[in-house]
């Protein structure tokens, strides 16, 4: 490799970061594909999240995170963090989840896309808790990825046998 075609670390972290984020979006949105339109609101029971639920809150935590991102405290005043959690009587259908899932994911993508080799040692908050760049990335990145886990598995466990492996099917 030349000294043109080199990047820096930093660099490279943030391309790597991004495709891990992209991945998660894209075996979320792959796991949506499988849904009914009745599946996005089912609990196992009260105190278990739905996937409508669990889509909610990953976009009320991207626009309170990433709004501002460099510059203002993640959790902001204007969340309603705890009405992500609350059901709606089943009312919110896939276009509108949907809807609220790209949502976050503009807000996201777009303050990370802006981040430079030189803003991950930057200290930005967190709850008032100081982060570098770095460590809110990577905050963000296991927050996101436990919730897609979730989303997964959920839909596993209601597609049955009717559920379509996103990765390499078992005995294959």
């Amino acid at each position: 490799m030349t000294a043109d075609q080199s990047v820096s670390l930093g660099e490279h972290y943030l391309q790597v970061v991004v495709e891990k984020f992209l991945g998660l979006k894209s075996v979320t949105e792959r796991t949506f594909d499988q849904l009914r339109e009745d599946e996005w609101n089912w609990s196992m029971n009260a105190d278990s999240n739905s996937i409508a639920t669990i889509v909610k809150h990953m976009s009320g935590n991207m626009i309170s995170r990433w709004t501002d991102f460099l510059t203002s405290d993640g959790e902001k005043p204007n969340r309603n963090r705890d009405c992500e959690f609350e059901d709606e009587d089943n009312t919110l259908t896939r276009n509108r989840l949907l809807n609220v899932w790209d949502q976050g994911w503009d807000v996201f993508l777009e303050a990370l896309g802006e981040l430079r080799p030189e803003h991950l040692q930057h200290t930005v908050f967190i709850r008032q808790q100081p982060h570098t760049v770095l460590q809110a990335i990577e905050r963000q990145l296991s927050h996101y990825a436990y919730h897609v886990g979730q989303i997964i598995y959920i839909a596993k466990l209601l597609r049955a046998d009717e559920w379509s492996s996103l990765t390499i099917p078992r005995r294959k």
